[in-house]
C-alpha cells in the first residue's frame, strides 16, 4: 500500500487540519475517526480532513486553521485573493461579509455559517464564496437550483390536534427584507428607522383579529417591557458574539421595536437579526390554526408595503433574502414545544430529529438547556422546500397517528418509538425482529449498520432486485 509518495498528492486542492481529540464523539463514530488517524500517521503527517489551513503568502488573508464554520471550509485563498477587492454598490466587502466567521471559530462538532450579506447584491458579488456555503449549509444545493414558495395553508395536511399530552405551545416563524435599503450588518441609522417608518405605518393599518400596537424598544415603560418579558416576546440587545461581531448590535435600540395584536397571537419584530420578523404562536398544538394566522398575516404586511412602493427581496434561486445564509429560502422555522422528559436521554435521539430533518433546542431556545425535558422541536430545513413542506414535516413528527395507511411510515415509526420510549421501553424491542443480532460481530457493517438505518433501507432494492439484506448477509454470517 505504500508508496513513498506524500499524501494528499500534490495540486489535489485537498487540504488537512491538525489531529483532534475525538473523546466526546458517540462511541462508533470515535472507533471510525481513531481507525483513520491510525492509517494516516502509519503513511506521514497526513490527518483527517478539516477546514483550510491559513495561506500567508496572500496578505490580509484570515488564519482559519482552528475554524469549525462553513465559511473556513469554502473560502480558499484563490477566492479571497479574488473577491477581496470587491464591492457591493452600498460599499459592503468580502472582509465584512466574513468577520463574524473570523473572530468566533465555533465548536469543534457544531458547524456555525460564519458569513453574512451586508446588502441583497452581497449574495451574487461574492457567489464564490456564498455558494459553496448555501450548497454546505442546505444539503448540496445547486447554484442552479430554484426555490420553490407555498402559503397555502390549505395545502397543510392535519396539525390541528397535535398530542395535547405532549406538545405545550406552536409557533411558525420568517423573516423579511425591504428592497433597496442595506441588512443589520450594514445599514446606517437612516436605513434603520427607514425599516421601522415602513412596518410601523403598514401594521397601522391592520384591523380585527390582526388589530394591534407598536411597542419602540427605545422609551418603552418599565410596565410594558415586563409584560413583554413575561410573555416571552420581547427580544433584547444581542449578546452573542456571533451576532455583534457581525454589527448588528449597532446603535442599540435606535429603531427597533416589537409590535403585537391585541391577542398576542401575531408578533412582528422589527431590525432584530433581519429588517423584520414575523410569528404566529400560541398555546396547545393546533399548528394548523397558526398556520393559518401565519400565512394571512404574513400576506396583509407584504400587500401593505407593496401598496407603499417598497417589495420584499427575493429571487427566483435564493427566495426571501436574510442577513445569514442559513434562513434563505422561506426563511422559515415552525417549532413545537414538546415535552419528552424520557426519549431525550436515549444516545439516538439526535439521530431520530436527523432523519426526519428536524432539529431540537432547548426549551428557552438556540444556546439553552430543556427544562423538565421540554425541547422546541423544529425543521431543519430552509432552503429548497415549500413553507407547506417544512411545517408539514414538523406535523408529521409528532403527531400522534400510527396508522400504517399513511405514506409516512418512517414518522409513524418515530412516533412508536417516542411512546415506547415515554412508557419506558427499551427502543431495540419496537425496531422489527427482522434487525440481525449484530451483538459479537467485528466488522464495519456491524459498527455503522444502526436499527433506524436497517428499517429505513430494508424495503428498498436496486433496478435489479438487490436488498439491503443481501448486502450485509455475508457480514451478519461471519461475526
Amino acid at each position: 500500500m505504500a508508496t513513498g509518495k506524500p499524501y494528499p498528492p500534490a495540486g489535489s486542492g485537498i487540504r488537512v487540519r491538525p489531529w483532534q481529540d475525538y473523546s466526546s464523539v458517540r462511541p462508533r463514530f470515535r472507533l471510525f475517526c481513531k481507525s483513520l488517524e491510525i492509517f494516516t500517521r502509519s503513511h506521514g503527517v497526513w490527518k483527517l480532513q478539516g477546514s483550510y489551513d491559513s495561506d500567508v503568502s496572500i496578505p490580509n488573508y484570515p488564519d482559519l486553521t482552528v475554524h469549525n464554520n462553513w465559511m473556513s471550509r469554502c473560502l480558499t485563498g484563490d477566492i479571497y485573493k479574488k473577491l477581496k477587492d470587491k464591492k457591493t454598490q452600498s460599499g459592503y466587502t468580502l472582509d465584512g461579509c466574513i468577520q463574524t466567521g473570523v473572530d468566533n471559530p465555533g465548536h469543534p462538532f457544531i458547524m456555525t455559517v460564519g458569513a453574512v450579506a451586508g446588502d441583497e447584491e452581497s449574495y451574487k458579488t461574492f457567489a464564490d464564496m456564498f455558494d459553496p456555503i448555501i450548497s454546505g449549509r442546505h444539503g448540496g444545493y445547486g447554484k442552479d437550483a430554484k426555490h420553490k414558495t407555498d402559503l397555502t395553508f390549505e395545502n397543510l395536511r392535519g396539525g390541528d390536534n397535535l398530542d395535547p399530552n405532549y406538545v405545550l405551545s406552536s409557533r411558525v416563524r420568517t423573516g423579511r427584507s425591504i428592497r433597496g435599503l442595506a441588512l443589520p450588518p450594514w445599514c446606517n441609522r437612516a436605513e434603520r428607522r427607514d425599516v421601522e417608518k415602513i412596518l410601523k405605518e403598514a401594521l397601522a393599518t391592520f384591523d380585527g383579529e390582526f388589530s394591534g400596537k407598536y411597542y419602540p424598544l427605545k422609551g418603552m415603560t418599565e410596565q410594558e417591557q415586563q409584560q413583554l418579558i413575561d410573555d416571552h416576546f420581547l427580544f433584547d440587545k444581542p449578546v452573542s458574539p456571533l451576532l455583534t461581531c457581525a454589527g448588528m448590535a449597532r446603535d442599540w435600540p435606535d429603531a427597533r421595536g416589537i409590535w403585537h395584536n391585541d391577542d398576542k397571537t401575531f408578533l412582528v419584530w422589527i431590525n432584530e437579526e433581519d429588517h423584520t420578523r414575523v410569528i404566529s404562536m400560541e398555546k396547545g398544538g393546533n399548528m394548523r390554526r397558526v398556520f393559518q394566522r401565519f400565512c394571512t398575516g404574513l400576506k396583509k404586511v407584504e400587500d401593505v408595503i407593496k401598496s407603499k412602493g417598497y417589495e420584499f427581496m427575493w429571487n427566483p434561486h435564493l427566495g426571501y433574502i436574510l442577513t445569514c445564509p442559513s434562513n434563505l429560502g422561506t426563511g422559515l422555522r415552525a417549532g413545537v414545544h414538546v415535552k419528552l422528559p424520557n426519549v431525550s436521554k436515549h444516545p439516538d435521539f439526535d439521530h431520530f430529529l436527523e432523519q426526519l430533518r428536524l432539529q431540537k433546542r432547548g426549551t428557552g431556545g438556540v444556546d439553552t438547556a430543556a427544562t423538565g425535558g421540554t425541547f422546541d422541536i423544529s425543521n431543519a430545513d430552509r432552503l429548497g422546500m415549500s413553507e407547506v413542506e417544512l411545517v408539514q414535516k414538523v406535523v408529521d413528527g409528532v403527531e400522534c397517528s400510527l396508522t400504517w395507511r399513511r405514506p409516512w411510515k418512517q414518522v409513524c415509526l418515530f412516533v412508536c418509538l417516542l411512546k415506547a420510549m415515554e412508557a419506558g421501553k427499551d427502543v431495540y424491542t419496537v425496531w422489527p425482529k427482522a434487525y440481525p443480532d449484530l451483538t459479537k460481530h467485528n466488522n464495519w457493517m456491524a459498527k455503522c449498520l444502526t436499527p433506524q438505518m436497517y428499517h429505513s433501507l430494508v424495503n428498498k432494492k436496486t433496478d435489479s432486485g438487490y436488498t439491503l439484506d443481501e448486502c450485509i448477509q455475508t457480514g451478519v454470517d461471519n461475526p
